[in-house]
C-alpha cells in the first residue's frame, strides 16, 4: 500500500459542530480548491486510514500508588528554575502531591536520621541518584493513523511507555492528527490514571481536524471554528497557515476564548505572514523554525527557490529549506536584534524542535541509530524509508551538498535560538517524533543534546524541558518544577545528566568501567513519578521492547 504524502487539503464543504460532538450541516456542499499553507493528510482515495488503537486499561502492577505518604531518600536535587544541583534531601509526597523538600545533610558525609522527615507509607531510596521535574514534550504527536499505511498503526500504549520510559510526563499534542475526539478520550483517560500514559494537552489542528473538517472560508467561519473547538474543551490551536485574514481572525478568537495557539508556518504561506506578523496575532508560539528566517530577511520578501521547485516534490522541498538561514541577515545585525526583541517582548514561546530535521544533515547516522533494532517497530522503519509519495521521506536522492548545507542551517539557527534565550526570551523543548527516523522517546532526549550544542548550559536545557514547557501550557503552578505544592511529576536517574544527557536515553550511555575494564552501559531513568504514581522505568520499556519483538515475529510468520 502507498504511503501518504503532506498535500494541499480540498478544504470541506460542511460545518461540523463538535461542542458535543453533534454535527449539524451549516454550509452547501461546493467543489474545493486549495487555500495556500492549508495541508493536511490525504490519504488517497482507495486507501483507508484508521487512528491507532487506544492505550489499555492499566494492568496489575503497573504503577504504584499513589501513596498517602511517599518519600524519597537521600536524592540530588535539580529542581527545573536553573538553580544549581542541591542535595542530599529527602522529598515527601502526600497522594498526587509534594509537599515537602527537605535538605538532609551535606555531600560526601553519611547523612543523619535526626531531623529528616518521619517515616513514610512507601520509601524510594535515592542515594547517589538525581531528582529532576517530569519532564515536558511541548510537540508531540501520539503516533498518526496515516502510518498505518505502511502497516499497522503503532499503537498509543507502544507511544506512552515510550514517553513514560524517557521520564516524559507532560505532552502537548500538536494537532491532534487522530482527530480531536480521539485525543480529548485518551486525554481524559490518562488524567482518570486509568491508562499509562503522560499528561496531555490536546491541540486541534486548523482548520482540517478531522472532527471539525474545514468549513473555513473566511474570518466569520473561523471565528465559528475556534468557538467549537473551545466548546468542545480542547487546549488549544495548532495552524499551519491560511489567508492572512482567516488566520488573524482564529488567533483573536483564540485568545478571546482562552486557547493557546502553536503554528507552523507552512511554506506554502509564509510570503503573506511570517513570525512577526503572526505573534502580533497572538500566537503563543512557533514549531520548528519555518517562518523565522524569513522574518530575517531585508533583501528580499521570498525565498531564493529555483525555477524547477516543486513543493510537492520532498527532495526540492527540504533541500531547499536547508539553504533558507542563509539568506536571513547575519547574526549580530540590527534586523537580528530587532525580530530578537520583538518576539521576546510579546512573551512569545520558540519551540525549535532541532531533532527532527537532524537527518538531514547526517542521514546514516539517523538511519543506524542503535536504538532502532530493539525499539522500532517495523512500520515505523518503512515509514521513514525513501518514497516519493512520502512525507519526510526524501532520501531517494540526498547528497553530500545537501547535508553540508543543512550543517551550515543549523549553525545559523541555532545561534538564534541560543540569543533567543539569552535575551530573556523562552525556549521548550519538543521533538515532533514519529517521522524522519527520529523514536519518540529516544528523539526528546537527542533535543536536549542538541540545545546543549546551540550554545545552553546544562541548567538552561532542562529549565526548557521543564519550567519552559509548564510556562508554554500555562501550568506553571501545578508542574515544570520541584516545588512544595505541585503536582508530583518526577524524574529519578542514576546518573547525573547535566554531565551526559545521554543518560537518560533508555539504551544509556557507553562508559568505561576502569575497575574490570569493561565497557559498561550506565544510566536510563530509573523511576518515572506521574501524578504520585511510581512507575518503572526500565520496565515499560522492556515491554516496548516486546512489543517490537512481538511484531517482528508476527510479520516473519506471514
Amino acid at each position: 500500500m502507498k504511503k501518504n504524502t503532506f498535500v494541499l487539503a480540498a478544504a470541506a464543504a460542511a460545518w461540523i459542530s463538535i461542542a458535543g460532538f453533534n454535527a449539524e450541516v451549516a454550509l452547501a456542499a461546493e467543489a474545493a480548491h486549495p487555500a495556500p499553507g492549508e495541508e493536511m493528510y490525504d490519504a488517497g482515495a482507495n486507501d483507508t486510514v484508521k487512528a491507532p488503537a487506544p492505550a489499555p486499561n492499566r494492568r496489575p502492577g503497573e504503577g504504584l500508588g499513589p501513596y498517602k505518604r511517599l518519600i524519597i531518600r537521600g536524592a540530588t536535587l535539580i529542581d527545573g528554575t536553573g538553580a544549581p544541583p542541591v542535595g542530599p534531601v529527602d522529598i515527601v509526597i502526600e497522594n498526587d502531591r509534594i509537599a515537602r523538600v527537605a535538605s538532609v545533610g551535606f555531600p560526601h558525609v553519611p547523612v543523619k536520621d535526626a531531623g529528616r522527615p518521619a517515616k513514610g507509607d512507601h520509601e524510594i531510596d535515592a542515594t547517589g541518584m538525581y531528582v529532576l521535574p517530569g519532564f515536558i514534550n511541548a510537540h508531540a504527536h501520539i503516533a498518526d493513523s496515516h502510518q498505518g499505511l505502511v502497516g499497522t498503526v503503532p499503537p498509543a500504549e507502544y507511544v506512552y511507555k515510550l514517553w513514560l520510559g524517557h521520564g516524559i510526563t507532560t505532552v502537548r499534542e500538536a494537532g491532534s492528527f487522530n482527530g480531536l475526539r480521539w485525543t480529548m478520550n485518551e486525554r481524559r483517560r490518562s488524567a482518570a490514571h486509568e491508562i499509562v500514559a503522560p499528561r496531555i494537552a490536546a491541540y486541534a489542528g486548523f482548520p482540517t481536524d478531522q472532527d471539525v473538517p474545514g468549513g473555513v472560508h473566511n474570518a466569520a467561519e473561523a471565528k465559528k471554528w475556534v468557538d467549537a473547538v473551545a466548546a468542545a474543551g480542547a487546549d488549544g490551536i495548532k495552524f499551519l497557515g491560511s489567508p492572512p485574514d482567516v488566520m488573524q481572525a482564529a488567533l483573536a478568537e483564540a485568545k478571546v476564548k482562552g486557547l493557546r495557539s502553536a503554528c507552523h508556518h507552512a511554506q506554502l504561506a509564509v510570503s503573506r505572514m511570517n513570525v512577526l506578523d503572526t505573534s502580533a496575532w497572538g500566537l503563543t508560539s512557533m514549531e520548528h523554525w519555518y517562518g523565522l528566517p524569513e522574518a530575517l530577511f531585508t533583501d528580499r520578501t521570498i525565498q531564493d527557490y529555483p525555477v524547477d521547485y516543486n513543493y510537492s516534490d520532498e527532495s526540492d522541498r527540504f533541500g531547499q529549506a536547508g539553504r533558507l538561514w542563509a539568506q536571513a541577515a547575519p547574526r549580530g545585525s540590527e534586523r537580528w536584534k530587532y525580530v530578537l526583541d520583538t518576539l521576546r517582548s510579546r512573551d512569545f514561546t520558540i519551540v525549535p524542535t532541532f531533532t527532527i530535521y537532524e537527518a538531514s544533515r547526517d542521514l546514516m547516522r539517523e538511519q543506524r541509530a542503535e536504538w532502532h533494532d530493539e525499539y522500532t517497530l517495523p512500520q515505523l522503519m518503512r515509514w521513514y524509508s525513501a518514497d516519493r509519495e512520502a512525507h519526510g521521506a526524501y532520501w531517494f536522492h540526498w547528497t553530500t551538498a545537501d547535508e553540508i548545507a543543512w550543517k551550515q542551517n543549523y549553525q545559523k539557527w541555532m545561534s538564534f535560538i541560543n540569543d533567543y534565550k539569552n535575551a530573556g526570551g523562552r525556549v521548550a523543548v519538543g521533538d515532533d517524533a514519529g517521522f524522519i527516523y527520529k523514536l519518540f522517546g529516544f528523539a526528546w532526549v537527542r533535543e536536549l543534546e542538541l540545545l546543549q550544542e546551540a550554545g545552553f548550559h546544562p541548567l538552561e536545557v532542562v529549565r526548557s524541558a521543564t519550567l519552559s514547557g509548564a510556562e508554554l501550557l500555562g501550568m506553571a503552578d501545578k508542574i515544570g518544577t520541584v516545588e512544595s505544592g505541585k503536582n508530583a511529576d518526577l524524574v529519578i536517574v542514576g546518573e547525573n545528566p547535566l554531565a551526559n544527557f545521554k543518560v537518560l536515553y533508555g539504551t544509556g550511555a557507553q562508559r568505561l568501567n576502569d575497575a574490570t575494564g569493561k565497557v559498561e552501559r550506565v544510566g536510563g531513568v530509573r523511576w518515572t513519578i506521574h501524578d504520585g504514581i511510581i512507575y518503572d522505568a526500565k520496565a515499560l520499556l522492556a515491554d516496548v521492547r516486546k512489543m517490537v519483538s512481538d511484531e517482528k515475529a508476527k510479520e516473519a510468520a506471514k
